[in-house]
């Protein structure tokens, strides 16, 4: 058994892989490797201690809030 990593490019090409799943003749796994969502959570929990508090989270909404209500 090769294992190999592909880019798919298009989404043609997945529903090409997925018919040669169906046939058994490729077996499709997911890698483990961290997704782009996983390194920005985790970049987002790195730099947590300069993260707002709630307090100062909800007085910024309600100043966007009245800012629009004034209009």
């Amino acid at each position: 058994m090769e294992t190999i990593t592909i880019d798919i490019l298009n989404p043609k090409a997945k529903a090409l892989l997925k018919d040669l799943e169906n046939l058994e003749l490729i077996r499709i796994r997911k890698d483990n490797k961290n997704s782009d969502l996983a390194a920005l959570l985790k970049n987002f929990r790195k730099n947590a201690d300069s993260a707002p508090s709630m307090e100062e989270i909800n007085a910024e909404v309600e100043a966007v809030r009245k800012a629009r209500f004034e209009k």
